[in-house]
């Protein structure tokens, strides 16, 4: 990535599983803004809480021309497991969970950041798009581990996406030549789709002759 990424971690020791998570993460901000100066991210165990399982505090910091986002995310272990069905949380599970709640909160924030950055450039765009009705196409590529792929429209022109666009959380459901329809804006790379509709059933058309790209 080209912005400089500062990680910190605080009253707690540094976690080189958790740094290639951020890695990762932060690397996908791009795609939504090209023109970050930096980001700092800070992960944090605070000295007390009550209760099982390990709350942490995941704080970014994004530098933009014009101006600097903050995000804030806290996880909740025990909010977690009961949504997950659990009523209480096993012994068994009191080591393997907190790692599974960090990875979770990070990821949260970085969504959240992304789409805080798009507006962001859709604001300094003078963002106006560019059909008011949505047009038909098929998936023609996919980066399952980045989070984006690209789309053929019925007119021939390959339609960049990214997986927060498509309706439904349906981004796993995707596969190479699935029927979609789509709403095109102008991002800061040129036409993008800001929202992906799958159409009917998936596979239920044949695929068409592409491969699925996997990240490198």
């Amino acid at each position: 990535m080209k912005a400089p990424l500062q990680i910190t971690f605080r009253n707690m020791e540094p976690l080189p599983v958790v740094e290639e998570w951020i890695r990762k993460d932060a690397e996908k901000l791009e795609t939504f803004y090209e023109s970050i100066m930096r980001i700092h991210v800070a992960i944090e165990m605070p000295h007390r809480h009550r209760g099982k399982g390990v709350p942490y505090n995941v704080r970014l910091d994004i530098r933009v021309p014009g101006g600097e986002m903050v995000v804030n995310r806290e996880s909740n272990p025990a909010k977690q497991a009961r949504q997950a069905g659990r009523t209480e949380l096993k012994k068994s599970m009191e080591i393997a969970t907190p790692r599974k709640d960090l990875r979770a909160t990070i990821d949260e924030a970085f969504k959240l950041a992304g789409r805080r950055l798009q507006d962001y450039a859709r604001r300094q765009s003078g963002y106006v798009k560019t059909r008011e009705l949505p047009s038909s196409a098929q998936v023609t590529m996919l980066q399952p581990d980045k989070g984006y792929g690209f789309l053929t429209a019925d007119d021939g022109r390959e339609i960049y996406f990214h997986e927060q666009s498509v309706l439904n959380h349906g981004f796993s459901r995707l596969r190479i030549g699935t029927p979609v329809t789509f709403a095109e804006e102008q991002g800061t790379k040129g036409p993008q789709a800001s929202t992906v509709r799958i159409v009917g059933k998936t596979g239920s058309r044949r695929p068409m002759a592409m491969e699925t790209v996997a990240a490198m």
